[in-house]
């Protein structure tokens, strides 16, 4: 591939690069396998958890935690939602962080709201609440009208304190849940008691449709961006997490979707506003506590309940994600250092956290960099042609059979998207990806590195919502106003 007779520096630089590709796409190549050999043969043995009536009786109450910040056109189509749901018993939180639009005004006329009298124990630290508000229309609903606390974790922890069950579920504002996901979720902590919190399977809203609260119709993104984003949570939900819970390493539960125990949450101080990837953070800081106390219990993810969210469809809201990811995931790597290869740490520290920090936390610098390293050797013939060409083909064609994995995993095991012409194009958005938007996301998450370094100015951001996949009636009403 290379010229002999090379320059020390330019030979060293070439050889790193090419080590460094086959350590990171290696690692995902590993876990896609895993998941390849895991995930349909789990998904058969569930069949009978999906069948009518499959309750067992002894389902603990859920807490479901929904924050909201100028959430006007989501918020209600997304509690119609949840009072659908198909479980026991579970109560539904909806924390309002100090919205600045119409957000608790279209909840109390759609759910006929009323304050109530009510203090409940502060048990981790969040903004004043304003007011406590019951609907009169649906028992298991309530309202907390806070102080806005500048971020997410803010209010999730006003959501803990103020849940009344021992299991609580965060979601955002936007979600939309599968009817039988609770049902799902709560199936390991049935199965053990030292279980501490379960991830289930993120999806994209856009493009589906939503009537009165119903996921009516399942279909693919519209446009280039949101499809490309299909193909990432494909990736991440059924090859990464599935790949990183049979190691019993996982480092993350999305922040849309996840179910824990209350106490253990309390226990590590809640969600931590220091960070922006307050999910991962709250992951692992249970991991170091748990794992450094030598005290027993369990992270797990599972793929078959699944949570179904919008994701930004602009350039410009897309960019302000990933740089906030990207910096959230070296947030949560420094706040937990202490579990980089601790002898106590086990595949957390010795497997998830390595790869999180030296393969993917610097993936953007070294992709960028050695993108206009290898135009620089092309250009000055540091680099024969055919070696040139034979390396792009590797790295396009790694990407392109990654998500081509995933896409085979998700038919084998759930057939989510039921038109024929689906598979189709996410094939060919497979291919159309590696094409300008994956570099580009390696330029805003070297943003957000550059900015962790420096210590810039950070904060959540807007999401701005288009709410394209409800035709409920509310939505109409909190979209005048």
């Amino acid at each position: 591939m290379f010229y002999p007779n090379l320059p020390d520096i330019v030979q060293i630089a070439q050889w790193f690069f090419l080590w460094y590709f086959i350590a990171l796409n290696g690692t995902y190549v590993l876990l896609t396998a895993i998941a390849l050999a895991v995930l349909p043969r789990y998904i058969r043995k569930q069949t009978i958890h999906k069948l009518p009536g499959s309750q067992s009786g002894f389902e603990p109450p859920i807490s479901l935690v929904v924050t909201a910040y100028n959430e006007e056109a989501v918020i209600v189509p997304t509690v119609k939602a949840l009072l659908q749901l198909g479980y026991p018993e579970y109560e539904i939180l909806v924390v309002n962080d100090g919205s600045k639009d119409e957000t608790l005004n279209v909840l109390t006329r759609g759910f006929d709201l009323v304050e109530i009298p009510m203090a409940f124990r502060k048990r981790i630290e969040h903004k004043p609440v304003r007011a406590v508000l019951q609907s009169k229309k649906f028992p298991n609903l309530r309202v907390i009208d806070k102080e806005n606390g500048g971020c997410k974790a803010d209010a999730s922890n006003a959501g803990i304190n103020g849940a009344r069950y021992g299991l609580f579920m965060p979601l955002d504002a936007d979600t939309i849940l599968n009817r039988d996901c609770l049902t799902l979720m709560v199936q390991p902590f049935l199965l053990n008691p030292d279980m501490v919190g379960v991830g289930g399977n993120v999806r994209i809203l856009n493009g589906c449709s939503v009537e009165n609260g119903y996921l009516t119709k399942v279909a693919l993104p519209k446009t280039w961006l949101g499809l490309f984003q299909v193909l990432e949570y494909n990736r991440a939900f059924l090859t990464s997490r599935v790949g990183w819970n049979f190691l019993n390493s996982l480092p993350l539960i999305s922040g849309a979707f996840g179910l824990f125990r209350k106490e253990a949450v309390i226990a590590v101080g809640g969600y931590s506003h220091k960070s922006l990837g307050e999910d991962m953070d709250l992951v692992l800081r249970l991991h170091r506590h748990f794992r450094l106390s030598k005290l027993p219990y369990r992270v797990s993810f599972v793929a078959d309940p699944v949570c179904w969210t919008e994701a930004p469809e602009t350039f410009s809201i897309l960019r302000k994600q990933r740089v906030r990811w990207q910096r959230g995931l070296f947030d949560c790597l420094w706040e937990n250092r202490k579990l980089l290869m601790h002898p106590k740490s086990g595949g957390v520290g010795w497997l998830a956290f390595p790869f999180l920090l030296f393969l993917e936390g610097i993936s953007p610098l070294i992709e960028v960099v050695g993108l206009v390293f290898f135009v620089f050797c092309y250009a000055f013939g540091l680099i024969n042609p055919q070696g040139a060409a034979a390396f792009l083909l590797l790295a396009f064609g790694t990407g392109f059979l990654l998500s081509i994995a995933s896409l085979l995993i998700e038919e084998l095991s759930f057939q989510t998207y039921p038109r024929k012409g689906d598979i189709w194009t996410m094939i060919v958005g497979s291919i159309a990806e590696n094409f300008g938007y994956r570099q580009l996301n390696s330029f805003w998450r070297l943003e957000g590195t550059i900015r962790w370094i420096l210590r810039t100015e950070s904060s959540w951001g807007t999401m701005t919502r288009n709410a394209s996949w409800s035709t409920s009636e509310p939505t109409k009403e909190s979209a005048g106003g």
